[in-house]
């Protein structure tokens, strides 16, 4: 998978992409992420790339020609399955999305400043829009980094343990449960006993019903389907069998 994104403030993108599983996936060859400036395609000498709003009003708004300039020329490079735009009013990003685009070869992420960008930009360039929540942050460099690190640990090869990212919250539409690990008893406190059974159908029973129960109360908005709250005895009893 290659990744390409594109921002007026590559150094906070430095970071993320320089340590843990996505420098690994890197080093594996499993999948590359690149940064680019977008001042390297902008307007004259300074080097601009954000002008005033037609009509008027505060804040400023990102030009359609550095971003054109920058689009097309990665274009050249390769064929990309979705260009995309970070913007509060975008679709709200989740696992599934995450899975869809986990499927994909080559991406372009487009990061908002200022006020957005030009409308054309998302017009005539941007084929899909993400939002990662109802509210709004200085850029969309940090949502950019998530979405790049929800996507990456899905890919086969990059976790140590491919099983572990079917596991995850939102992977059936359920919460992850409670987990635990050494000591079995620390100060009084104590390990569900089923745990330390062996009894593989139990542990799976339990793991499945805590999944539920910590869904509905923390999370009731996920309660749908065959999860809802009327079919959640039923399931429970489905999965004990």
């Amino acid at each position: 998978m290659h990744i390409d994104i594109i921002t007026v403030l590559p150094g906070l993108l430095e970071g993320p992409f320089s340590h843990s599983i996505l420098k690994r996936a890197e080093e594996k060859g499993l999948a590359k992420v690149e940064v680019h400036d977008l001042r390297t395609y902008g307007i004259g000498k300074q080097k601009t790339v954000d002008g005033y709003a037609f009509g008027g009003g505060a804040g400023m708004v990102m030009m359609i020609e550095p971003i054109a300039n920058c689009i097309n020329s990665l274009k050249k490079l390769r064929d990309y399955d979705e260009i995309i735009y970070m913007t509060p009013d975008g679709e709200t990003f989740n696992q599934g999305m995450a899975n869809t685009l986990s499927l994909k070869k080559n991406l372009i992420i487009l990061c908002g400043h200022y006020k957005g960008v030009d409308e054309r930009v998302r017009e005539h360039f941007i084929t899909k829009e993400i939002s990662i929540g109802d509210f709004v942050l200085s850029g969309g460099e940090l949502p950019a980094a998530l979405i790049a690190d929800a996507i990456i640990r899905l890919l086969p090869g990059v976790l140590n343990d491919e099983t572990s990212a079917l596991t995850d919250s939102f992977q059936d539409g359920l919460l992850a449960p409670p987990v635990f690990t050494r000591p079995a008893d620390y100060a009084g406190w104590k390990v569900p006993e089923v745990l330390l059974s062996g009894h593989a159908a139990k542990i799976e029973s339990w793991r499945f019903e805590q999944s539920v129960r910590r869904t509905r109360e923390r999370r009731p908005d996920l309660m749908q389907g065959e999860y809802s709250e009327e079919n959640d005895d039923n399931n429970i009893e489905r999965k004990d069998n």
